[in-house]
């Protein structure tokens, strides 16, 4: 018995399905047979006993009767006439007494004179009746009339019967059409059924319950647990899946299944890769609050069912990378500083060696005086150490590149802004001033290339202005600046451009601040950030 339960549980899904519907169509083709024999048993009872019912009332009311029953001998008059009915009508028997139930016809002629055997008291009080009897032909249905005098009294009685013999022939003559359609809605039952299995089992691929469940728990286990996040998107465009790591990266409520990805308030660029037929690789994308790769795939069956959207978090390591071109732009400036100090040392040496010991000394001193000025007027000016050091680095990148950093002299930052991380400052005013730089290099031949810096705060927001000689910005394109992937550079679209302007606008937005951009005639940045 425990192997044969534990074969069961073995079943595919498919099959238990199968065994089901089979079990549940037995039991309705065959309670419906049980029915409808019920229901032609009935009806042919019934109609048997209307029969009866007619046919002795029809001859209690017939005058020829109510007249021979007042004959000197009833039954010569009487039996003819109750066998020629009998045959025209189909009835078993039928038998005309007097009030004594003495027989003045029967089928059987011998058993005429003889007394009735039934009941008869309610048509000797005058009222039809009809009951199941066994007499002398077997059990019958019959039915008992009186027969009135013109007096409205009893002259007689009239017994017509079918037996149950015959009943049970009709009835079994209805038998084989019912049998016939309960075979035939079995058969379609059984086909049906079977076509059913067949199909479950080729999309379950013959997997049965308790491992569709366990599949199902693993697969809603791993869903929760993962750290990426993981979307499926159908082919309508709507949110078929969205586990906990994709809910949090993309910051969407709990109830997303079923919308559509465009009313997710998701940024144009990710709404096209989400529902994009082409399958996408380490895509980059920036929103408000984070770096994010993508990787889409569409999911074919017979035909397109959807994307398969996964999502890792980028943030973390695009910040230590803008660190750490942070530090490489730091060792470059070194490097240039360096390369700068030995080409003005090399030129002192060579004036003392000259014997022109003033002139190298004036040339050095004068060299010297610069530089520290410079470093004087960001540190005195920007109390920020980090945002100090960055723009002496620029600086020098820039003035090795041709170009001209220019700090305003209304620049003034003397508190750091602690709840503005210096990471976002140096993401912020690092990324303006490299692409000032490169804009200001592309008009060197029309004009000096310069770059002006202003950095000013005071008790309500911190403002940083970036602006460069260069060519501007297009007035359709003031819009677009901010998205990953804009660049007026070669290769814009490509990774690793783009993304400086869209990591700033990250940044600022991320502090409740906003952008501006404007022309004059080169691009000028205006950032300002709540300070409180």
């Amino acid at each position: 018995m425990p192997s044969s339960l534990s074969s069961a549980r073995r079943w595919s899904l498919a099959r238990q399905l199968l065994v089901l519907q089979l079990v549940l169509v037995g039991l309705l083709v065959g309670g419906g047979t049980v029915l409808a024999y019920l229901d032609a048993a009935q009806a042919t009872d019934d109609k048997a006993a209307e029969e009866v019912v007619s046919v002795a009332a029809t001859l209690a009311d017939s005058p020829g009767v109510r007249d021979a029953l007042a004959a000197a001998d009833p039954s010569a008059e009487l039996q003819p006439f109750a066998e020629r009915v009998r045959a025209d009508t189909g009835v078993d028997f039928i038998t005309i007494m007097n009030r004594d139930g003495i027989r003045y016809t029967h089928p059987n002629p011998s058993l005429i004179g003889k007394r009735f055997i039934g009941n008869t008291g309610p048509a000797l009080r005058g009222t039809l009746f009809t009951e199941t009897y066994t007499g002398t032909l077997g059990p019958s249905v019959r039915a008992v009339a009186p027969v009135f005098d013109d007096d409205r009294g009893v002259a007689g009685l009239v017994a017509v019967g079918i037996t149950v013999e015959s009943i049970s022939k009709e009835l079994s003559e209805r038998l084989p059409p019912v049998l016939a359609v309960a075979g035939g809605v079995l058969v379609a039952g059984v086909a049906g059924s079977y076509l059913v299995s067949a199909r479950l089992r080729r999309q379950t691929r013959g997997v049965g319950p308790a491992e569709l469940s366990r599949m199902f728990e693993y697969y809603e286990a791993i869903l929760h647990s993962v750290r990426e996040g993981l979307v499926l998107v159908g082919r309508d465009g709507r949110v078929v899946l969205c586990n906990d790591a994709a809910r949090e990266l993309l910051g969407l409520p709990a109830d997303v299944r079923g919308r559509p990805v465009g009313q997710l308030g998701l940024a144009p660029g990710l709404v096209s890769t989400f529902v994009s037929s082409e399958p996408a690789s380490d895509e980059l994308h920036v929103t408000d609050t984070r770096v994010l790769l993508v990787n889409t795939m569409p999911v074919r069956s017979r035909d397109r069912m959807g994307n398969v959207v996964t999502l890792r978090d980028h943030t973390e390591l695009q910040s230590l990378t803008g660190e750490l071109d942070t530090v490489r732009g730091f060792a470059e400036s070194l490097r240039s500083q360096a390369h700068e100090s030995a080409n003005r040392l090399h030129a002192v040496v060579s004036l003392v060696e000259l014997g022109k010991v003033e002139q190298a000394v004036e040339f050095a001193t004068a060299e010297l005086e610069t530089a520290q000025q410079l470093t004087d007027r960001v540190v005195g000016a920007v109390a920020e150490p980090v945002l100090a050091a960055l723009l002496l680095g620029k600086s020098s990148e820039a003035s090795e590149r041709g170009v001209e950093l220019v700090l305003t002299e209304d620049t003034a930052m003397q508190d750091p802004a602690p709840h503005i991380g210096p990471r976002d400052l140096v993401t912020i005013v690092g990324n303006l001033v490299d692409n000032a730089v490169d804009a200001a290099i592309e008009t060197a031949a029309e004009r000096a290339p310069r770059v002006t810096v202003t950095v000013r705060a005071d008790e309500r927001e911190l403002m940083l202005r970036v602006a460069d000689t260069g060519p501007g910005i297009a007035d359709d394109a003031a819009s677009d600046i901010f998205r990953r992937g804009w660049s007026t550079k070669p290769g814009g679209g490509e990774a690793g451009r783009g993304l400086g302007l869209a990591l700033v606008g990250q940044a600022v937005r991320r502090h409740g601040g906003t952008v501006e951009v404007a022309n004059a005639p080169g691009a000028v940045f205006t950032v300002r950030i709540p300070l409180r």
